[in-house]
């Protein structure tokens, strides 16, 4: 079921929800542009397919979501659409707000992380590197700390562990970003096997809860939000 937050003739924003592609998938597995182009379909279904001799209505991706990623998306519905998104998008103007919990607590209660990082294509990683490292890419985003907790863990033999809601604005869009840089600096993501070495099962406590852009035709400022529920998110 698609969870639409808004939609007209030009764009639709939904709810994307976590352990799905974002954009096509490659195999046979279900993702969010399937899912809209079947919506677009099933709302008018003449429409979407009469015009275009046959091919799927057009869903143009403007961003994306790691597939352990939830949170709200915006897809363009026409070509011109997608042009003015993506163009905002590189100029830094769609403003992306995600949570986190993180395991241990930052520093400082808030915060700017800079740091250069280097993606690994053949293993699908990435790993803060010198300035000076030949393929490294300017990574920035701002994190403050919401609340924080001391959480028992059954599994660690009636051990504890700080575990830290952080609200992150996301500056530039790297490979795994944020999972790389609060675990480069010390505070790595609740349930990230990959890059925290985490003990924890479950899924991976991380969701994009805010989007605000400007809309490609009218000019109005459109602002989105959804709350993250689940996981290690229920403890706060």
């Amino acid at each position: 079921m698609l969870s639409v937050l808004f939609e007209d003739p030009n764009l639709i924003v939904v709810e994307k929800p976590a352990g799905i592609e974002s954009q096509s998938s490659r195999g046979f597995e279900e993702d969010m542009v399937s899912r809209i182009r079947e919506h677009i379909h099933k709302l008018s279904p003449k429409k979407s397919t009469g015009a275009l001799g046959g091919q799927p209505p057009y869903v143009g991706v403007i961003h994306r979501l790691d597939r352990p990623v939830g949170g709200v998306m915006v897809y363009a519905k026409t070509q011109k659409a997608a042009a003015l998104l993506s163009r905002q998008v590189q100029e830094g103007k769609m403003k992306k707000i995600y949570r986190a919990v993180v395991c241990g607590k930052p520093v400082d209660n808030s915060g700017t992380y800079v740091d250069f990082l280097l993606k690994d294509r053949k293993i699908n990683c990435s790993r803060i590197v010198d300035k000076s490292a030949d393929g490294g890419k300017l990574a920035r985003l701002n994190y403050r700390v919401v609340d924080s907790r001391e959480v028992k863990e059954e599994k660690t033999g009636g051990g504890s562990q700080v575990l830290t809601l952080v609200e992150i604005e996301l500056l530039t869009g790297r490979h795994h970003q944020i999972r790389v840089q609060m675990a480069g600096h010390g505070t790595p993501l609740y349930g990230d096997s990959k890059y925290g070495k985490s003990p924890a099962a479950g899924p991976l406590a991380l969701c994009a809860v805010r989007l605000s852009f400007v809309h490609p035709i009218t000019g109005k400022e459109m602002r989105f939000s959804m709350k993250e529920t689940g996981g290690a998110f229920d403890l706060f």
